[in-house]
């Protein structure tokens, strides 16, 4: 072994496969983030933490559940249905 070799690390492995293994979710979360709820017709609000809509009522839009599009989004579920 030459010493200009650094060390691998199996976490930092893990943690790029989960990012590359969770890519819906990540693309969820953007475009989550993109949508004002007064654009399509929700009530915007001024207590949201975060821009955009909350994951309930994009999975009310959709008609899925809540639960469903967290899981959807978490990668939890890896053969979402169409």
């Amino acid at each position: 072994m030459t010493a200009d070799r650094a060390p691998t690390s199996a976490s930092a492995g893990a943690s790029a496969s989960a990012s590359a293994e969770n890519r819906l979710g990540e693309y969820l979360r953007a475009r989550r983030a993109l949508v004002a709820p007064e654009t399509v017709g929700l009530p915007g609000g001024s207590h949201r933490r975060v821009p955009g809509l909350r994951r309930e009522e994009v999975a009310l839009l959709a008609g899925i559940s809540a639960d469903y599009y967290l899981r959807l989004e978490r990668g939890r579920d890896s053969n979402p249905s169409a």
